[in-house]
Formats: C-alpha cells, structure tokens, sequence
C-alpha cells in the first residue's frame, strides 16, 4: 500500500495550493515557507509523472489533471477529517451508541432507558434504529440487539435475550364488538394486521407470516392476504390497539400492553420462530466499563421479562367468545 501511495505531505500541500491557487497561501496554511509548498508540489508531480500546475510571472494555474486530482484530493481529505472527528468524539465523550430494530426500540427499550439513567447519570445513551445487519468494523456503534439465530457471528461476543415466538394479539374491544374467536379458523371473519417480510442479522429475508402462522395451525384455508400491512411490527400492534384488527406480537414486543389488559391474546396458539434476540458487541469492547455497565443492566431487564412472561401466562386467559369470562 506504501508503494501506492503517493507522500502524504505532497498530497496535503498540493491540496492547500489547489485550493488557494496560490503556493504563499498555501505555505501559510501549513505553516511552512512557499518554497517547502513548492518543493512538495513538484515531489508530487514527478511521483505522478503529469504537471498539477502551470507555473506564470504572477501565480499558478490547475492543469486539466490538476484540477481532476484537487477536486478527488478534497472529497478524500473531507472524509478523513470526518471520520478522524467520529473517532475522536468516540473516544472522549461518554456516549453508548446502541443499534437496534425500529420496533424492538419503540416497543421495549425506549420505555426503559430512564432506569439505565437513573442508575448510571454518567453514560449517555444514543439509540440508532436501524434493522440491518451492523458492521462494527465500519460503523460507530458500541452494541447491537441483533435478531438471528445466533451465537454464529465471529467476533463478536453474543447473549441470549429473548426467545422469539408469536402468537395473536388484539384489543379486548374487537373481542366483546366482534364475532367468537375461539379457533384459529375463526380468524376468517377478522381484519389481519401484516408486517412486511424483513431482513435479519445475517442478511437472510425473514417471513414468519399469517400465511405461515395458519398452515402451522392447519387453518391455511383462511385467506391470509387480506388486511392492513405495514412495515413494521409497532406500526401493526399499534393498530391492534386502535381495534383494527389481530395482529401477530411476541411477548416482548407486546409485553406491557398485555400485562396492562391494552391488548389481550385471544388464542392460545403460538407458533416458535427461528430467531431470538441477541446482545451483540465485539470481544475484545464487552469488558469497556460503559458497555459492560450496558450489558449487565440489559440482561437484568431481560431476565425481569422473562419472568413476567411466565406470570402472565399462569393468568387465568380473558375469553374470546365476544366478550370478558373470568
């Protein structure tokens, strides 16, 4: 790479020249003489085997190829000095960036980052929504929630959250205004909140439907095209809470909606995806004292779901005949 490479210092004094087009300006830019400008320019020039400038009585001109290689030299110097910013606001301010999926952001983690801060004022938290894979190598994020089947990433150091498993969800108000929901057959007769097929961690398409949810119950003869769709899964479990129809939720997604009684599951049918949620981050960062301060509050949060998971499944189940049963 050395020997591709034309000199760094001839690169930056052509850069400064280019941009002033005059070498004096340049010189004090860098804080050197015009003749140190000079000398480099011609360094470059002879390493490039083509003139930059052309040289007149009262200044310097860009050469056709001068003008090429300024304009590229700049938007590579402009890059550099953004990513040397990144790293260096990474490295001194106390900020945990955390990348995860929209919905797991708005449904679970969000609500409860006033806990983390409680417990931890010092750590500033910025959360990046994004839902495809994270490349920590590239990008600047500390940890990750990944959903995949998992602990498959080399690299990269993975706990286990959550177990994915979906089930029907609505409010209770569609129940007591609608007709029996009893079966998954009876689904026929109700409104089916979709959420668009979706890439996970490993850049695999990800489609567990209604479609594939009622050929699992062996109720495939329902239509399953019809309905709303939306693009994520807190956009079809906010309609759920509307009365727009039955949505398919997971107990981490919907968690607090159900203990609540916003929403409630009309059957007990659930289907046990593939995938479960993942802490990720990269090995050599899990002992970095914020995001391992993280990392801890984190799994204590998943471990306190889980528990409240079981509570409400040992909750007698609300009826789902059009209206409450004890």
């Amino acid at each position: 790479m050395r020997n591709k490479l034309p000199p760094l210092a001839s690169l930056r004094a052509f850069e400064a020249a280019a941009r002033h087009l005059s070498f004096a300006r340049a010189a004090e830019d860098l804080l050197v003489t015009p003749g140190a400008v000079s000398q480099q320019v011609k360094q470059l020039e002879d390493w490039l085997g083509v003139a930059l400038f052309r040289r007149l009585p009262k200044g310097v001109l860009l050469t056709d190829a001068g003008q090429l290689y300024g304009g590229e030299l700049r938007e590579v110097f402009a890059r550099l000095a953004a990513a040397s910013e990144r790293v260096r606001r990474h490295a001194t301010a106390p900020v945990l960036t955390i990348s995860t999926s929209p919905s797991l952001a708005a449904r679970w983690l969000i609500p409860r980052l006033g806990e983390f801060r409680a417990r931890h004022p010092d750590i500033d938290v910025r959360i990046e929504v994004n839902p495809a894979p994270t490349d920590f190598a590239r990008e600047n994020v500390d940890v990750a929630i990944r959903h995949g089947p998992g602990p498959s990433w080399p690299g990269l150091h993975a706990d286990l959250l959550f177990t994915d498993v979906l089930f029907p969800v609505c409010s209770p108000r569609l129940l007591e205004a609608g007709p029996p929901l009893r079966a998954p057959a009876d689904l026929a007769h109700f409104t089916l909140l979709h959420e668009d097929p979706w890439i996970d961690s490993l850049g695999r398409l990800q489609d567990l439907t209604w479609g594939t949810w009622l050929a699992a119950m062996g109720a495939g003869d329902v239509d399953a095209s019809r309905g709303l769709h939306f693009s994520q899964t807190h956009m079809s479990l906010q309609a759920a809470l509307a009365g727009q129809g039955v949505a398919l939720g997971s107990q981490l997604l919907a968690g607090e909606d159900l203990r609540a009684g916003r929403l409630v599951r009309p059957l007990p049918q659930e289907v046990r995806g593939e995938n479960s949620y993942w802490f990720v981050c990269p090995e050599d960062a899990v002992s970095r004292p914020r995001l391992a301060a993280f990392r801890a509050w984190l799994l204590e949060e998943a471990a306190r779901e889980r528990r409240a998971t079981v509570a409400l499944r040992q909750r007698p189940r609300r009826g789902a005949a059009g209206g409450a049963k004890a």
